[in-house]
């Protein structure tokens, strides 16, 4: 597990800064603010499917909500707001029965898979007290890839009729090799997220023999294409400059395709093929605070590739961007002026395009619209 960061301020004016560089984004800035710049409504990974087992309950954070999550008898994850309704105590202090959450403090008792309240041992025979009418908040729960994933709805709000189904990493045999990382980053999740597209950082912060230099650097064209709540840039051949791709090359005599895709909320996938040979990966950027995001990186791949080699590139490249967002975080204390380019920073700038329409969608009930227009090409130097 990579260490733990330390905590740094987050600032609004940062986000307010980048999206008027976004140019249309600037017309939802102010609901983004209200809201802290978070998107509901969506499936987020809180914890690893490993860590919650038996009648144990494990305690998470997002979007500035805190959880409590476990398992049922059965099996079955749970999401409930820690805090108790009654008088806030946080619930994950009490016991759990494989049924029931009870409450340390007075005792109150709460189904798990619903919330609902199942038992006020203080009430007698006088009170009229409907108990089934109270509910501790509660969040739809998935299980996919070794994620325990939350379905977060914001406070008072009603959840969908059809909530859609869990994230799932897209796989291309029976047989795979899967691996898990994790970092955390203090910043907000903008600036996690657009760190995590931009095309031009690769020979300055991840500089390595078998990766980038800054002697590799040369223009680089790619297509991109709109998707539905994102964009995708189109499947290409990777970076001669990448030795790994040069070897795949080699080794299966077949060209090497790459196909990478963003999607709101937060996820970033990418998608490697070469004869029969396939990598796939997803990385998501969750708002855990205003100031603290988390990347949760889950890679698949039937290469003859071990598992512990990979980690230790992998681990390399994460520690990586994690000092670079420390050093990035102690800059942004100060509320500088920022700016986006173009060509190198137009996926950041559609990114923040599609959550403000997203928004603004929400807001008046009609259709959402895309910041691309099509296809386009976009040039930089990495």
């Amino acid at each position: 597990m990579l260490r733990r960061v330390l905590r740094c301020e987050a600032m609004s004016e940062t986000v307010r800064s980048l999206m008027q560089a976004g140019g249309a984004a600037a017309r939802d800035a102010s609901a983004l603010e209200n809201d802290l710049g978070f998107l509901w409504d969506f499936w987020y990974p809180a914890v690893r499917s490993t860590t919650v087992s038996g009648q144990q309950l494990v305690t998470a954070m997002l979007l500035e909500v805190p959880l409590v999550l476990g398992r049922t008898s059965e099996g079955k994850a749970f999401a409930m707001r820690d805090s108790c309704p009654h008088r806030g105590i946080p619930l994950s202090h009490g016991r759990f029965d494989g049924k029931a959450v009870e409450c340390s403090y007075h005792g109150w008792r709460f189904e798990a898979c619903s919330g609902q309240c199942v038992e006020i041992p203080s009430l007698t025979s006088q009170d009229k007290l409907k108990v089934e009418r109270i509910f501790a908040g509660h969040y739809p729960c998935g299980e996919r890839d070794g994620y325990i994933w939350v379905y977060m709805n914001a406070a008072g709000s009603r959840l969908p009729e059809t909530i859609p189904e869990t994230p799932k990493l897209s796989v291309f045999s029976e047989k795979y090799r899967i691996t898990h990382l994790a970092c955390e980053l203090p910043s907000h999740v903008d600036q996690g997220i657009i760190g995590l597209m931009d095309p031009a950082h690769g020979p300055f912060v991840h500089q390595s023999w078998y990766w980038r230099s800054r002697r590799s650097i040369h223009e680089k064209e790619k297509k991109f294409e709109p998707i539905p709540h994102g964009f995708r840039m189109s499947p290409h051949t990777p970076s001669s400059n990448s030795a790994p791709y040069r070897m795949l090359q080699k080794y299966t005599g077949a060209p090497v395709t790459t196909t990478i895709d963003f999607v709101l909320p937060n996820m970033r996938t990418e998608e490697i093929r070469s004869g029969k040979l396939w990598f796939s990966s997803r990385a998501t950027v969750t708002p855990v605070r205003r100031d603290l995001c988390r990347i949760d990186f889950v890679a698949a791949w039937n290469l003859f590739l071990p598992v512990w080699i990979f980690r230790m590139f992998a681990e390399r490249f994460l520690r990586q961007d994690q000092k670079t967002m420390i050093l990035q975080a102690e800059g942004l204390k100060h509320n500088p002026r920022l700016m986006l380019i173009d060509d190198a920073d137009r996926p950041a700038k559609w990114y923040f395009g599609l959550k403000a329409n997203l928004l603004e969608s929400r807001r008046t009930g009609g259709a959402m619209e895309h910041p691309m227009d099509g296809p386009v090409s976009l040039h930089w130097r990495s």
